[in-house]
């Protein structure tokens, strides 16, 4: 019930969120040489694209917990 309710508007806000953003990128740190005290390492950057459809979807899902919840409570 008031669990639903939470759930709903998170998945709201991560819908909303999705939508307005539609990707997001972030740096790995890999490490290439490990030789005694000395380490050498390389940084990755990865592109994560979400599809509109999918943001729809969150929204929706979010608005309808938002609304069974408040309904049930």
């Amino acid at each position: 019930m008031r669990n639903l309710l939470v759930l709903g508007i998170l998945l709201t806000c991560v819908g909303v969120a999705a939508l307005a953003y539609g990707q997001f990128s972030y740096t790995e740190t890999k490490p290439v040489l490990k030789a005694g005290p000395i380490e050498v390492t390389t940084q990755e950057q990865h592109h994560v694209s979400i599809p509109t459809i999918g943001g729809i979807i969150i929204l929706i899902a979010g608005l309808g917990c938002v609304f069974a919840g408040v309904k049930q409570g």
